[in-house]
């Protein structure tokens, strides 16, 4: 098993670990399926293929942030950590934006900035869709270079 550390500076980092063999691994057959339709689903929103991020989180394109802390680093625009009766969808600019969407998407809950499904089955898949495109949008939107946390900002 590797190792990741992860920097003080950041706490997201890419590793090379294959996005196909950790999806392989998964020891949950809807999640793996659930896996592959939202990684077509975001691979066809970023035009980016697929990169392991820490331990599970698959991401899409990367923007680089330095908030007024001097904490910086870099972050994926759009990704999800898929887990057995969980999945976790991040939307980096945050959940609140995209509350009228949310009330028509289905069964989910949310914090700042994740969106938790526990099966793709529970949602609809267009609404899903629209809400990660116009986070994807509004993040690059920031022209790479992202001062505050996007999330705390409505």
């Amino acid at each position: 098993m590797r190792k990741i550390i992860v920097s003080s500076k950041s706490k997201t980092t890419q590793n090379n670990t294959s996005v196909k063999e950790f999806i392989a691994s998964l020891n949950d057959e809807q999640t793996a399926k659930d896996s592959q339709v939202l990684i077509e689903m975001m691979q066809r929103i970023s035009r980016h293929k697929p990169k392991k991020w820490n331990v599970g989180t698959i991401g899409f394109d990367t923007y680089h942030y330095k908030y007024d802390s001097g904490r910086e680093g870099d972050g994926h625009v759009i990704g999800f950590y898929p887990r057995k009766g969980k999945i976790t969808v991040y939307l980096m600019d945050g959940t609140a934006r995209y509350s009228e969407l949310l009330a028509t998407l289905g069964k989910h809950t949310t914090t700042g900035y994740c969106l938790y499904i526990k099966r793709l089955g529970d949602v609809a898949l267009p609404i899903l869709e629209q809400i990660m495109q116009k986070s994807y949008e509004n993040v690059k939107s920031q022209d790479g270079h992202i001062h505050q946390i996007l999330w705390k900002t409505g």
